[in-house]
């Protein structure tokens, strides 16, 4: 007889989740725990609509909605500076956007929120912003679009794109600080509901992170062709991936909140925020 499902977990299917996701596929894990691999846009949505009991989200996600969560201590998606793959491309200095077409991926709500406040509060200019594919037509038409994860990596060098925004490390100079792109969360139910599983799934996801690390060479010859990259490339970009949650990163997300908040962006509610030590 099948077993019930007792945890539906979300895994980002990005290149910067393979120390993490290739760790979790040589591990045994109970046949009750379904694995749902897809972008954050996805993920987020699934969570919110309870399809998910716990997943790498937008950090933006948390701050829509934190009645819905909680977040799991010690796991994000960051970097202390340059992310290498969440990028601003630009055919004209970004300074003088103001009023021109700006196409944002729709992959990750983090990410377009980051480049408003990037553009909007730093640069102090105003596109006019369009959601869809950075790779299909739309593209051809935009003066800058944002790309993430895997789409970035194959736009970086691209000559179209003499300007091009590493948002991790913009945001750094600008404010001092990492940048959080994504949270482990968990919906505030399945807390309540089975504490218990929740505490082995954190533990192993923690485990996951550690091993990848330790491992990172074998994982960059996996994951490498998938851009494709060279797996020195591949090394260097993953080396930049942070997926920790220490103090400064809780008061980055903070920071990131405030904007959202102040902006209408976000719900005061996510501060402060609710983290779960399992």
């Amino acid at each position: 007889m099948k077993l019930p499902v007792t945890a539906r977990i979300g895994m980002v299917n990005y290149i910067n989740t393979a120390p993490i996701y290739e760790s979790w596929k040589k591990r045994e894990h109970p046949a009750q725990w379904h694995l749902v691999e897809a972008p954050p846009s996805t993920l987020n949505r699934m969570l919110a609509a309870g399809e998910l009991d716990l997943g790498f989200v937008s950090s933006h996600e948390y701050c829509a909605r934190p009645q819905l969560y909680r977040i799991l201590a010690h796991l994000s998606i960051s970097s202390s500076g340059s992310v290498g793959s969440v990028f601003l491309f630009s055919r004209i200095d970004p300074s003088k956007l103001d009023g021109c077409p700006v196409l944002l991926s729709g992959q990750s709500q983090t990410s377009v929120f980051l480049v408003k406040i990037i553009l909007e509060e730093f640069y102090g200019v105003k596109p006019v912003y369009s959601s869809g594919d950075v790779s299909g037509d739309m593209s051809t038409k935009a003066t800058a679009l944002l790309a993430i994860g895997d789409q970035a990596l194959r736009l970086v060098g691209d000559p179209q794109f003499p300007y091009q925004l590493d948002l991790g490390a913009v945001w750094q100079h600008h404010t001092g600080l990492p940048f959080v792109f994504a949270v482990y969360a968990v919906r505030e139910d399945f807390c309540r509901r089975d504490p218990e599983t929740l505490a082995l799934i954190h533990r192993e996801l923690v485990c996951c992170v550690r091993e990848g690390r330790q491992n990172l060479e074998a994982i960059c010859q996996v994951a490498a062709p998938r851009i494709p990259m060279h797996p020195d490339e591949c090394y260097v970009y993953l080396r930049a991936i942070e997926y920790d949650l220490g103090a400064e990163k809780q008061l980055a997300l903070e920071r990131f909140f405030r904007y959202l908040i102040d902006r209408d962006e976000g719900s005061a509610q996510s501060l402060p925020l609710k983290i779960v030590e399992s």
